[in-house]
């Protein structure tokens, strides 16, 4: 079977590698170079590794409580019973995990799980070697690595896919394949504030969009709670609070205890949404305190954070640092089944761009690597398997009046920064029905005056216009607060009600 993988983060290269080792012809597709994206970025590490007292169960329990109640049970099951052989795997792969000095494995805690099972490598570089264990492992096959390569559309035809069309170096080239898997990771790029690289502009799910494949959950953006104030924002990674750090105000007191009983380590939608009112409330930053650890501590255990805070002019074991919320991860998606299969046969989606239904509405602290690494696994050992009659139901919101949105009669001029500012400001931590709709309006007279897209920004930005759109309404659907998806609107409360899948682009 011909294959072609599109991405090359965890689940991209551990799904090309699993097809390839199951004797499928493998092509790797991928906008930047190959182990770009986000995992080289991943500070934390990877969930899944239990010491006494903890276990799968445990780990799964922890999961659906961060997910609000909207967390698949069976999709989480398949998260923490394949993990071993996937953290098993990496490590075989020449993943260096940190040991402690008898010579186990150093497992971090982070934010909403109740026992230290986060595995890192480099004190606070597991994504970066990660990444370069899989590209190593790919570049020693006779698999095809098409770098600078950026998707455009899948080719659907007899209602399967049955390839892409993607852009090199301006043009257009069509790529026939007997299965696609997309791996391109998330939309962070839809928000002025991101810890996301600039190339995820969300191109999976929007050319799922178009070749009709079901999307659900898009209103479940996480923003992570610590990323240090600047141009660009730089990643403060949880584990540090899960070391001993904590959140002060600016009198130094720790106010996320107003918001939560578990304080720094609440949820991260509740923390995020906790720091931004704090900071609105003082009109200033507030501050991430981790000088009680020291300067040798933080330095060996956050290397590559102690470095990049020491360039920007601060002393962390000396002095809080000042903190803010950035959009983070996408918890919805192409809606799968537990072995990656969309709604389109042929098409598979597996890490960020999937909505496998772990997430729930709140993304639980280092799963992300792990699912990318299992689903990525399971939908390469599908390939031979026969397409279901049905992968998943999905409904589309119904279209009434205010979906048109309430633009004004001339909307601003269109530009990236003014799109993510946009998206910020009303589908950001807090929503509120008039913002969306008035949103909405915009986005969709943007979207109607855009000319053809003729380079990557162009295309981009055609597809951040698609998921702007797509969210919006998705968020629009959903009138009351749940996880990471806040409403302002008087009638708003806690909700587990089902999620809502959209099928259709606009």
């Amino acid at each position: 079977m011909n294959v072609v993988v599109v991405g090359s983060g965890i689940a991209g290269l551990t799904a090309a590698l699993h097809a390839h080792e199951a004797g499928h012809t493998v092509t790797v597709v991928t906008k930047g170079r190959l182990g770009g994206g986000c995992t080289p970025l991943a500070q934390g590490g990877v969930a899944g590794s239990y010491g006494p007292g903890d276990g799968p169960a445990a780990h799964a329990a922890d999961t659906v409580t961060a997910g609000a109640g909207l967390s698949d049970p069976t999709a989480v099951d398949v998260l923490v019973t394949d993990g071993s052989a996937r953290i098993a795997e990496l490590l075989a792969r020449g993943v260096p995990f940190d040991r402690t000095s008898d010579g186990g494995f150093a497992r971090g805690r982070e934010a909403a799980h109740t026992h230290a099972r986060i595995l890192h490598a480099g004190g606070d570089a597991t994504g970066a070697a990660i990444s370069a264990a899989l590209g190593a492992a790919v570049r020693r096959t006779p698999i095809i690595v098409r770098e600078q390569t950026m998707l455009l559309d899948i080719a659907v035809r007899g209602g399967r896919a049955r390839g892409l069309t993607v852009l090199v170096a301006g043009t257009a080239i069509d790529l026939s394949a007997d299965a696609v898997i997309l791996a391109t990771g998330g939309a962070g790029q839809l928000y002025a504030h991101t810890t996301n690289p600039a190339e995820a502009t969300g191109d999976g799910v929007a050319a799922a969009l178009r070749a009709g494949a079901a999307i659900a959950d898009l209103e479940f953006v996480q923003f992570h709670p610590t990323v240090l104030t600047g141009d660009p924002v730089f990643l403060l990674s949880e584990a540090i609070r899960g070391e001993g750090a904590v959140l002060r105000d600016r009198s130094g007191r720790r106010f996320v205890f107003d918001s939560h009983p578990d304080g720094e380590l609440a949820p991260r939608d509740v923390v995020a949404r906790a720091i931004a009112r704090q900071a609105a409330a003082q009109g200033t930053p507030v501050h991430l305190d981790a000088t009680a650890l020291g300067a040798d501590r933080l330095a060996r255990r956050f290397p590559t954070i102690d470095r990049v805070t020491r360039d920007r002019g601060y002393d962390w074991s000396r002095e809080p640092l000042p903190v803010m919320p950035a959009a983070h991860y996408l918890m919805g998606g192409v809606v799968t089944d537990h072995d990656g299969r969309t709604t389109v046969p042929g098409l598979y989606a597996v890490g960020e761009v999937a909505r496998t239904g772990v997430h729930g509405a709140n993304r639980l602290a280092s799963n992300s690597l792990l699912e990318g690494a299992v689903f990525g696994a399971r939908a390469a050992a599908a390939l031979d398997e026969p397409w279901p009659d049905a992968v998943g139901a999905a409904s589309t919101p119904p279209r009434d009046g205010q979906e048109n949105g309430g633009s004004p009669a001339t909307p601003p001029p269109f530009s990236r920064h003014a799109l993510q500012r946009l998206v910020w400001d009303e589908v950001g931590l807090r929503r509120s029905g008039r913002g969306l709709q008035r949103a909405l309006g915009i986005v969709r007279a943007w979207a109607a005056g855009m000319p053809p897209a003729l380079d990557v920004r162009a295309h981009e930005d055609r597809n951040l216009l698609l998921l702007a759109d797509a969210t919006i309404r998705a968020a629009s659907a959903r009138p009351v607060s749940v996880g990471a998806h806040h409403r302002d609107d008087p009638s708003s409360s806690a909700s587990h009600a089902a999620p809502v899948p959209i099928l259709e682009t606009a």
